[in-house]
């Protein structure tokens, strides 16, 4: 079965792209089913980059330009756009946002010699063996979701009940949370968010005597829908509900839930105090978007500008821009970036971008808490 036709460029089809400029395939979901909102973010930090990298002088005097695809959670397409974008003979690609969809494109990147720098995806086995042409911003999940497994613990939670649905990076998760919690004798039951309708859902949850239910399903179906159901269920009013992926992060989920969207724990990217040029990035990525950023905006702007020293500094030859990552270091929105072989993770690795377990606050469901660092 073929891949879907992949969308043209942002750019208009009557502008020719300019023959000087050094060019960067970025790689984002922007249609269903992918998560749209999480892809406009990253978009929005890809593009900020850019910008400034322009606005700096681009590459040694050459504007960076940046060819966008939209891989729609698709990880077929994925790889189609990488084979499309290498024809087109940009320098490196960047992006994506969904851990499976990552791992095609990462995989067709190593085959062909492609330096991808994966902004957000987590999944650990990003490529099935080690490469020197891919490279991560992104905690690997392991490293995120044990984070995640000792807030439970330290918040009581050591029997756990997951609402998921089936997918390799969910199946993931659940291993990693199920091995943090026994080895602390705790446990985690399973519950199929696709055989499952909400209330039934509910009735699972009851039997499980789980004191914490964990969304690993997407967003915004079947997660609201199961986040309605739990908190109108007076058996379960005592249950926290949390979403280690992220769902709460994004204005969408504030505007289908409202206060039932509040004080559900998840997974985010950013240190507890950003340092000058977070700031400053965090309120230009806020005009942009007409809407606070997420972590994953950050993340696509340091994508930029990791890209952007390592073409001044080497080049725009894909090997030996490959070859480089071990001289990344580059002062970042969320701290200093360097790439390292990390144990049991097959590319280069940021070693690590700050974790925190964070949850919209009950009384003002706008404003996020802080309740956990890693």
């Amino acid at each position: 079965m073929s891949a879907p036709p992949l969308p043209p460029a942002t750019e208009p089809a009557d502008v020719p792209a300019d023959e000087s400029a050094v060019r960067i395939g970025a790689l984002v979901p922007l249609t269903p089913p992918g998560w749209v909102e999480a892809g406009h973010h990253l978009l929005a930090g890809l593009e900020l980059g850019v910008s400034e990298v322009n606005e700096a002088g681009g590459i040694a005097g050459r504007p960076l330009e940046l060819v966008v695809r939209d891989t729609a959670a698709d990880p077929r397409r994925a790889a189609a756009a990488v084979d499309e974008l290498a024809a087109l003979g940009v320098a490196a690609l960047a992006g994506e946002y969904h851990s499976v969809v990552a791992r095609a494109a990462a995989t067709r990147a190593d085959a062909l010699g492609m330096p991808f720098l994966c902004s957000s995806a987590v999944l650990d086995a990003l490529t099935e063996q080690p490469t020197d042409q891919v490279a991560r911003l992104a905690p690997a999940q392991s490293h995120g979701w044990r984070i995640y497994a000792d807030f439970l613990l330290a918040e009581g939670h050591s029997r756990v009940a997951v609402a998921v649905e089936p997918s390799l990076y969910w199946a993931t998760g659940t291993r990693i949370l199920r091995d943090r919690l026994a080895a602390h004798g705790g446990g985690v039951v399973e519950l199929d968010a696709r055989a499952l309708s909400p209330e039934p859902l509910c009735d699972g949850l009851v039997d499980s005597r789980a004191t914490a239910l964990l969304l690993l399903v997407g967003q915004p179906e079947p997660a609201v829908p199961i986040v309605t159901s739990v908190r109108r269920d007076p058996r379960l009013t005592e249950v926290m509900i949390g979403a280690p992926a992220g769902q709460p992060e994004f204005a969408a989920w504030a505007g289908s839930l409202g206060g039932d969207g509040a004080g559900i724990p998840f997974l985010r990217y950013l240190p507890e105090r950003l340092g000058p040029l977070g700031v400053r990035v965090g309120a230009a990525l806020r005009e942009r978007l007409a809407e606070a950023p997420a972590f994953v905006a950050f993340e696509g702007y340091d994508t930029v500008i990791v890209l952007a020293d390592l073409l001044r500094s080497h080049g725009v030859e894909r090997a030996r821009l490959a070859e480089s990552w071990p001289a990344v270091d580059v002062e970042g929105t969320r701290g200093r970036i360097r790439f390292s072989r990390t144990p049991g993770i097959n590319v280069r690795q940021w070693t690590w971008a700050p974790v925190q377990v964070v949850d919209r606050d009950p009384a003002e469901p706008a404003r996020f808490r802080v309740r956990h660092t890693g």
